[in-house]
C-alpha cells in the first residue's frame, strides 16, 4: 500500500477486500469527498444499485442505497450525500479496467457522493467522468459482485474505510 491517507478500503462480503488508490493530483475535490463520507461512515451496508456485466459496478448513493435502512430499488441511484455536488476534474485517465470514477447525472458538475469501479476497458468515458482512483489489490472480488440494473439482492460494501485510519 503505497499511501494509507491516500487509500480507500472496502470490505465486501465474504471478507473480500478492495484496496484503491485515491490520486489527489488527479481530482482533489473528489478525493476529499470521498475521505470525508467514508470517515463519516456513510458508504458503510450501501448497495451496488447498478451492476452491468461487462462495464461497471456502481455504488454510493449513501440517501437511498443503505441496506440497514431497507434498500429503496426503486429510487437508488437517484440520490447523494447531503453534501454539495462537485465540479468535474476531468483528466487524460483512461477508463481502464479497475479505474474508479465519479458518476454524475447529464450535469458534468453533478457528481456528488456515487462512484463506479469499471469491470473493463471503458475509453468512451475518457475525459467525460471524473477517475478519482483505481483498485490495486482485490479486483477478483469487485469481478464477484451480483449482476443487475438493480441487482435482485445486491451485494453491498460492508465497511469503507480510509486505511490510515485503521
Amino acid at each position: 500500500m503505497a499511501d494509507p491517507e491516500n487509500t480507500l478500503v472496502i470490505e465486501l462480503k465474504d471478507g473480500g477486500a478492495v484496496e484503491i488508490e485515491m490520486l489527489p493530483d488527479v481530482a482533489p475535490k473528489h478525493v476529499e469527498r470521498i475521505k470525508a463520507l467514508a470517515r463519516a461512515g456513510e458508504y458503510d451496508n450501501v448497495a451496488f444499485h447498478r451492476v452491468i456485466e461487462g462495464f461497471m459496478a456502481q455504488t454510493g448513493d449513501v440517501e437511498n442505497g443503505d441496506m440497514e435502512d431497507g434498500f429503496n430499488i426503486r429510487r437508488a441511484g437517484t440520490g447523494g450525500s447531503s453534501q454539495p455536488d462537485l465540479p468535474a476534474e476531468f483528466s487524460k485517465l483512461p477508463f481502464d479496467r479497475g479505474a474508479v470514477g465519479m458518476a454524475r447525472s447529464q450535469n458534468p458538475n453533478s457528481g456528488n457522493s456515487q462512484f463506479f469501479i469499471m469491470f473493463q476497458d471503458g475509453h468512451f468515458l475518457n475525459g467525460q467522468y471524473t477517475v478519482w482512483g483505481r483498485v490495486t489489490k482485490g479486483m477478483e472480488h469487485v469481478d464477484n459482485i451480483t449482476r443487475g440494473e438493480p441487482p435482485a439482492s445486491p451485494d453491498r460494501m460492508v465497511k469503507v474505510r480510509v486505511a490510515a485510519d485503521a
